[in-house]
């Protein structure tokens, strides 16, 4: 049986690798109480086509049990202080490429 997830595909420009390295420490136990994880996670040195307002040098998918457990994790005032102390000096640039719900094995 499956159940499905909410996924999101996301483009960042991180321009401060150390902080946005201590940025990922700290938000994955907020993400994991959240049921959320990383799918997938690329640095990218060549970006041939993009839709954003900035470079791209890093992409990832991140999935949640659900849209709500999304919203619920980008709220949460845990994570709302890391993002301020880590990914705001750290990353001059963040675009969602796309979202969908897809089946994931249990």
């Amino acid at each position: 049986m499956s159940q499905q997830r909410y996924e999101l595909l996301v483009g960042l420009h991180v321009t401060d690798q150390e902080s946005y390295t201590r940025y990922r420490q700290e938000m994955k136990p907020v993400l994991d109480a959240h049921g959320g994880c990383f799918s997938y996670d690329f640095t990218i040195d060549q970006v041939l086509v993009s839709r954003a307002d900035h470079p791209i040098n890093r992409l990832f998918v991140i999935s949640f049990p659900s849209e709500a457990a999304r919203k619920a994790f980008f709220n949460d005032p845990a994570y709302c202080k890391v993002r301020e102390s880590w990914f705001v000096p750290a990353v001059k640039g963040a675009t969602i490429i796309s979202t969908w719900l897809t089946e994931a094995a249990q």
